[in-house]
């Protein structure tokens, strides 16, 4: 069973894969074109990732209402984050927060960390 299927409808956005989260995370910068969004992910696991692991769970996203689908031209398609997958992401984050801050000092990595980025 391939990660795309082992989502069904009633699952929530809990349910989905690491390698499914990281693809919302990528698109969260902007919408792309799957070779763009293939790219990122190879960048972050320093591994190639195949075709028939990225479409089949990009298909999946989009399915679920996470990632739109539109058509840049005959061959080439263009996925972006929508409004329900950006609150996955931020539910994600979440999550995660709630869990390693436990303390100030972790609380200032945190901060250190987005002031990195803002």
């Amino acid at each position: 069973m391939s990660e795309a299927q082992t989502l069904t409808e009633s699952s929530t956005a809990r349910d989905l894969t690491a390698f499914q989260r990281n693809i919302l995370i990528v698109l969260t910068e902007e919408p792309m074109y799957g070779l763009a969004i293939k790219r990122e992910l190879e960048s972050y696991y320093d591994e190639e990732v195949n075709h028939g692991r990225l479409y089949p769970n990009l298909d999946t996203l989009v399915e679920r209402g996470l990632v739109e689908k539109s058509e840049l031209d005959k061959r080439t398609n263009q996925y972006g984050l929508t409004q329900e997958g950006l609150e996955v992401v931020e539910d994600g984050f979440a999550w995660s927060l709630s869990k390693f801050v436990t303390d100030d000092s972790r609380a200032d990595k945190v901060r250190a960390l987005i002031e990195k980025y803002d």
